[in-house]
């Protein structure tokens, strides 16, 4: 069977990569690509369509970075982009905006040693570079955030939504004392009772920071890794696109989770002649079936409401894991069935000769 060989050679190492390459040539495996690690001081520089591949040329923003990089460049595997590789440390903040992606842990890229004449054939140590780029291109900036006033999610680089940001204590504190606050709790410190894989129990994790954290991959992330649930297998890539088991848990818990966390300002009344009734209590309105926020009873009321939808929702999806589970047990008794069958046959037609 033809598989994908993953190759982790030393930098200062010509021979394994080269020897990779032979091996992949034979038609024994895919191709070659490299994991990044945190033992290993290396990142990735992904710039996405900005070469058009019939010219071979790229554009003036990637040919920028490239020449501000000066390290071993290759053309993508699409060939619209380019990789850089370089020695360095990822400064902190985001790791994309756009087009632009950096790793230096937990990630798979494809190799493919095309690499781009006039750059480096070396992979060298541009640690200054390294931060130039990022904070031009990919570190945070406030100002091009895009706030939706209606719902006051924050839109990322990448279109998707998110609600603004709650610190991570403050979060915590939060899913706790919500209405399922216990289910939360469990999980969070790591058990895994009522679930029949620890995967199943990775999911629901999952799904309620998604809730709370308006489905910011970042912040779920870091707080998973933070509970009773982490294992070695989360940064381990179980995907053939070269994606971790974590990351792809992370994305089908955004996808599948279709409500969000909205924190609230409470309004505060200044007008003289109502400032005493609204020191003890402020009213609140329905709106779709959901309490609108805006007061004390109302976030209240309004939160509840939301996490009972929310746990309904991982309800929903637990019972769907449940039915594809009875599935496969069912196809698996089936085949088990079959290869019997055919045992049998063949020991017939054995027993006839």
């Amino acid at each position: 069977m033809v598989g994908r060989l993953i190759v982790s050679f030393d930098v200062s190492l010509q021979d394994t990569n080269d020897a990779a390459l032979e091996y992949a040539a034979t038609g024994a495996a895919d191709g070659i690509g490299f994991v990044f690690t945190a033992t290993v001081p290396l990142v990735g520089v992904d710039v996405d369509d900005c070469r058009d591949p019939e010219a071979g040329e790229p554009l003036e923003s990637a040919l920028s970075i490239i020449e501000q990089l000066d390290s071993f460049t290759e053309v993508s595997p699409s060939g619209t982009g380019y990789h850089v590789l370089l020695e360095g440390d990822l400064p902190d903040g985001r790791n994309r905006h756009g087009s632009i992606e950096m790793y230096d842990q937990a990630r798979f890229f494809t190799v493919t040693a095309d690499h781009v004449d006039g750059t480096p054939t070396s992979i060298n140590e541009r640690q200054d570079a390294l931060e130039a780029v990022h904070e031009e291109f990919v570190a945070e900036d406030d100002t091009t955030n895009d706030i939706n006033s209606t719902t006051g999610d924050r839109r990322d680089d990448s279109g998707q939504s998110q609600t603004l940001e709650l610190e991570d204590e403050e979060l915590l504190e939060k899913a706790r004392s919500a209405g399922n606050g216990d289910k939360f709790d469990r999980l969070w410190r790591g058990n895994t009772s009522g679930y029949d894989s620890q995967s199943e129990a990775d999911m629901a994790l999952c799904c309620l920071l998604a809730f709370w954290t308006g489905g910011n991959r970042l912040q779920m992330d870091r707080l998973f890794r933070q509970s009773g649930l982490i294992r070695g297998k989360w940064d381990d890539v179980h995907h053939a696109d070269g994606s971790t088991y974590g990351e792809k848990t992370l994305e089908r818990a955004i996808a599948a989770t279709d409500d969000f966390y909205e924190p609230t300002t409470p309004t505060v009344e200044t007008s003289v002649d109502t400032a005493a009734e609204t020191d003890t209590d402020t009213a609140w309105t329905l709106k779709g079936g959901i309490a609108e926020p805006g007061s004390v009873g109302g976030d209240r009321v309004y939160l509840e409401e939301k996490n009972d939808l929310l746990e309904a929702r991982i309800d929903e999806l637990e019972q769907i894991v449940a039915d594809q589970r009875d599935q496969i047990e069912q196809l698996t008794a089936e085949r088990r069935q079959l290869r019997s069958i055919v045992e049998q046959q063949e020991s017939d037609l054995e027993g006839d000769h």
